[in-house]
């Protein structure tokens, strides 16, 4: 089968730094079994095309200009790289603006077109600039796409159950890691306690949520080291509020690191924290899981949809006072850290990466009419 997969980035020819792990395991497997293309919409200024994991990537170029007329330029450059190449049997648009702009071009070239929704289409949080769901303009640009997908897929039932997705089908098809990079952890029993959070320092995960929870924490367990692995991008302000707050000697910034590395961090961890005020998923979720680290983090993404299996503990959007208590109690009570660690992990082992190409093959399938 040839397969068209439509991204804005985090596809660097690297496979290293600047990509997103969940597309490069997505790519690498179906790689090994179809003819796969990534479009990549506005990455590197100028056009270029490059091998990544089997797969052939080309990159558009970047497109500057007022986002309605940028927009008109990269269907036009999206439409003539996908001509120049031949038929496609299917495109796969990852993230919202990639939906926007394939299912413009899968129209035009009577090809079929699936898409993936793993960000803030659904949401709109106007105090930190976050989600699709803002301006009038994007918020008809979302909804039209899906009309005009041939299938509409969400890693999340949280997700699907966002009103903005209206009342259009969806599948949801958590996109699964590489668990044997997650080796199961096995750290020794605390004091002294190891939280880790993994994420990019932004506005969106929350950071300050989280600083306030381990300020509470101090109070109750002070051998407590919270490690956080994540690119900055607030020019240091969360440094800075960590220093106010008095918690230097209990956190380390790691900055960004890559996913080879992210296994050591998962190994000693007693608990992963998420303290985001939104997630369509999130892998670091699945990754912790794949290590058997149980996640007590805020109810959106994985956290809203295994909170009532056991599968991690989930506390309202916001409430720092509840993630540290849920966090101590978690601590102290190592037959529960197991229960949800083991619980977790076994669902991430069974939905990782090779059952999500699988997932999507199927789909394929039946948007295309094929057996």
């Amino acid at each position: 089968m040839r397969i068209g997969l439509v991204v804005t980035g985090g596809v660097d020819a690297s496979a290293r730094e600047r990509v997103v792990p969940s597309l490069l395991w997505l790519i690498e497997r179906l790689a090994r079994r179809h003819d796969l293309h990534v479009f990549v919409l506005h990455y590197h200024r100028s056009a270029r095309s490059y091998p990544l994991l089997g797969a052939t990537v080309h990159d558009l170029g970047r497109v500057d200009g007022p986002a309605g007329f940028r927009r008109l330029r990269v269907v036009a450059r999206l439409r003539r790289a996908i001509q120049a190449r031949g038929q496609f049997d299917v495109l796969h648009a990852y993230w919202g603006m990639p939906g926007v702009v394939a299912t413009r071009v899968g129209r035009a070239l009577r090809t079929p077109v699936v898409i993936t929704l793993d960000s803030g289409e659904f949401v709109a949080l106007d105090d930190i600039g976050y989600g699709l769901q803002r301006r009038r303009i994007d918020r008809r640009a979302i909804a039209t796409t899906i009309r005009r997908a041939a299938r509409l897929t969400v890693c999340t039932r949280y997700t699907a159950a966002l009103p903005a997705r209206g009342d259009c089908a969806v599948d949801v098809v958590p996109i699964g890691v590489d668990a044997s990079l997650f080796p199961p952890a096995a750290p020794p029993d605390g004091p002294p306690w190891r939280l880790l959070r993994v994420a990019s320092l932004n506005r969106v995960k929350d950071y300050p949520m989280l600083l306030r929870a381990m300020s509470s924490i101090v109070a109750s367990l002070p051998e407590f080291h919270l490690d956080i692995v994540g690119e900055d991008t607030l020019d240091g302000a969360v440094q800075a509020e960590c220093r106010a707050l008095g918690l230097d000697r209990h956190v380390t910034f790691h900055g960004f690191q890559p996913t080879d590395a992210l296994g050591g961090f998962y190994a000693r961890a007693h608990v992963h924290l998420m303290s985001s005020r939104h997630e369509a998923a999130s892998v670091a979720m699945l990754e912790a899981a794949c290590a058997g680290v149980p996640t007590v983090g805020t109810r959106v993404g994985y956290a809203a949809d295994w909170e009532t299996e056991g599968r991690a503990i989930a506390v309202a959007v916001g409430d720092a006072d509840a993630l540290a208590a849920e966090t101590v109690a978690l601590l102290n009570d190592p037959s529960r850290r197991d229960r949800v660690g083991s619980a977790a992990r076994a669902w991430a082992l069974a939905h990782d990466a090779d059952w999500t190409a699988a997932e999507f093959e199927r789909i394929y399938r039946e948007v295309t009419g094929r057996r």
